[in-house]
C-alpha cells in the first residue's frame, strides 16, 4: 500500500505531532528501558518561575523575654528570677529594597520593672518598687544586606534605633495587714521601728510582695504629682535565624534610654531619699517569631497546556530520504529519491520476492528464490550456492540471530477486534498516519478508546 501525505491537513497534523511524541515516549520508555527510571510526565506540565518584583507586605512578630531596670533603686541580690517578663508585638513595614536591608518597625511593648534594695547600715535605703511599662514606638532596622551577598542566609545580624513614648506607674510594697514594714539593722522586718525596741508588739513581719501603695500619691520624697508619661530612645541588636522563606526566629536585646528619672519614684530632686542625676533606663532581652503571611511569593508555579522540551530530538521526526515517512517510522531510511514506498518507508515489492520494484528485472512468483536483481534462479545455480562453504560474516550475524529480550513482533490479529477499525486502508498494518488519526480523535473526544487503550495502540505500533 502506498504512503500518501495528507496535503490538506498538514497544518492541523503538525500541531498534533508534539502530543504524539510525548505519548510515544511514554509507551516506549517503560518497555524498552527496563532499568530506566519512570518519567513523571505530569511534572513536564508544571513550570516554576521567579517573580521579578514581588510585592512585600508587613511582617508580624511576637516576642517574649525579661525586662531589667537600670536606675536609682537596684536589686541588691540580682538573679534571673528578679527580672520581670515582658511581651512585644512588632509589625514591619514593606522594605525599601529587594534585599530587605532597611525596615521600619512599629511595636507595642508591655511589661513590668521592679527593684528591691536592702541595706543593713542605711535603713532608709530599704526600698522597693514595681512599675508597669507600656510603650508604643517606631524604629529603623538595618540588617547588613549590603554586606551579605547570599540572598537568604541562615543567620543575619541586625541593629536598629528608634523613638517611643511610654507610660509607667510606680507602686511599692510598704505594708501588710499586720502593719507597716520597719527594717532593722539585724536584717529583720518588724511592725515597729528599731528605735522603739522597748515598746509593745515588736513582731517579725514577712513581705507579702504585694505592691499595694501608689508611690506618687504617697509623696514620700517630696516629688509631688509628677507626670508618669515620658519618652525613650530604644537601641536594638540581635540575630535572625531564617527558619523558612516566610518565618524567622530572632534573639535580641533592646536598651531603652529614657528621659525621666522617676520610674522608680526616686530622683535627684527628691527630699530625704535622693537619687543620682542620671535618668532611669531599662532593657528588654527577648526571643521572637516573625511571620511573613501576606507578601507575594518569590517563585510561582503554573500549569501548562503543553510542555516544551529543550533537549528533544526532533531529528526522529524529520524525513531524511524524502519518501514521506518520518525517520522514527522509516524501516528503509536510505530510499533513493523518487522511488514509491509503502507505509513503512520501504520500496514497493509487487511480486514479494524481496527485491524492490525499482531494481527488480522480472516478475517472479511469490517467495521465489531470486538473485540480487530479482531474476529467478534455476536449479543449477541453487546447487552451486549450496556447495559454497563461505561462513556468515560476523558483521551480518545480527541478520540471522535475534538479540535476547527483543520484543515479540505482533500483528493486527493479536489485538481485540474493536481495534481493527483503526486500520483504515485494511492492509493489516497500522501505519503512522493511522496512529496519528486515532490519537487526534481521542483528543477531539471522538474516539471509543480510553487513555490506557491509547497507550496499548502506541505499544502495538512499535511491536508490529
Amino acid at each position: 500500500m502506498l504512503f500518501r501525505r495528507q496535503e490538506a491537513n498538514d497544518d492541523l497534523m503538525s500541531q498534533r505531532y508534539f502530543i504524539v511524541v510525548i505519548l510515544c515516549l511514554a509507551a516506549l520508555l517503560p518497555g524498552r528501558m527496563a532499568n530506566a527510571q519512570e518519567i513523571d510526565f505530569d511534572s513536564l506540565l508544571i513550570r516554576e518561575y521567579t517573580v521579578e518584583n514581588p510585592t512585600y507586605m508587613p511582617i508580624i512578630g511576637i516576642a517574649t523575654g525579661s525586662m531589667h531596670f537600670i536606675g536609682d533603686v537596684s536589686n541588691t541580690y540580682p538573679t534571673l528570677l528578679t527580672n520581670n517578663y515582658g511581651v512585644r508585638v512588632n509589625i514591619s513595614s514593606p522594605p525599601f529594597d529587594k534585599k530587605r536591608t532597611f525596615l521600619v518597625n512599629f511595636f507595642l511593648l508591655t511589661g513590668e520593672l521592679s527593684g528591691n534594695e536592702r541595706s543593713f547600715t542605711e535603713l532608709e535605703r530599704n526600698l522597693n518598687f514595681n512599675s508597669r511599662i507600656t510603650a508604643f514606638g517606631i524604629n529603623l532596622e538595618y540588617n547588613f544586606g549590603h554586606l551579605i551577598k547570599k540572598e537568604s542566609p541562615m543567620l543575619k545580624p541586625f541593629i536598629s534605633v528608634g523613638f517611643e513614648p511610654f507610660m509607667f506607674s510606680a507602686k511599692g510594697d510598704l505594708s501588710r495587714m499586720e502593719g507597716t514594714y520597719n527594717y532593722w539593722s539585724d536584717g529583720s522586718i518588724r511592725d515597729i521601728p528599731e528605735s522603739d525596741i522597748n515598746d509593745a508588739g515588736n513582731e517579725v513581719l514577712m513581705r507579702d510582695w504585694n505592691y499595694e501603695t501608689d508611690l506618687r500619691e504617697a509623696n514620700l520624697y517630696g516629688l509631688g504629682n509628677y507626670s508618669q508619661f515620658s519618652f525613650a530612645v530604644p537601641f536594638d541588636l540581635g540575630v535572625d535565624f531564617n527558619v523558612s522563606p516566610r518565618m524567622k526566629f530572632r534573639m535580641g536585646t533592646s536598651f531603652h534610654m529614657s528621659f525621666t528619672d522617676l520610674i522608680d519614684n526616686v530622683s535627684s530632686e527628691g527630699e530625704g531619699i535622693v537619687g543620682n542625676s542620671a535618668n532611669d533606663h531599662f532593657m528588654f532581652s527577648y526571643v521572637s517569631l516573625h511571620f511573613d503571611l501576606f507578601s507575594e511569593p518569590k517563585t510561582r508555579t503554573e500549569e501548562l497546556l503543553f510542555a516544551e522540551l529543550d533537549d528533544f530530538d526532533y531529528l526522529m521526526f524529520e524525513d531524511d530520504d524524502g519518501d514521506g515517512v518520518l525517520n522514527g517510522s522509516d524501516n528503509c531510511p536510505e530510499t533513493p529519491a523518487g522511488v514509491e514506498v509503502d507505509s513503512l518507508g520501504c520500496p514497493l515489492d509487487f511480486d514479494l520476492d524481496g527485491v524492490p520494484d525499482y531494481i527488480d528485472q522480472e516478475d517472479s512468483w511469490m517467495y521465489a528464490i531470486v538473485d540480487s536483481v530479482g531474476v529467478e534462479m534455476d536449479e543449477a545455480e541453487l546447487i552451486r550456492l549450496l556447495a559454497t562453504r563461505e561462513a556468515v560474516s560476523r558483521s551480518e550475524l545480527h541478520l540471522y540471530m535475534s538479540p535476547e529480550g527483543q520484543q515479540k513482533q505482533m500483528s493486527l490479529s493479536d489485538l481485540d477486534e474493536k481495534f481493527h477499525v483503526l486500520d483504515a486502508n485494511s492492509d493489516a498494518y497500522l501505519s503512522f498516519d493511522e496512529l496519528l488519526i486515532s490519537i487526534d480523535e481521542f483528543f477531539d473526544y471522538q474516539s471509543f478508546m480510553d487513555t490506557d487503550e491509547v497507550y496499548l495502540i502506541i505499544n502495538f505500533f512499535f511491536a508490529q
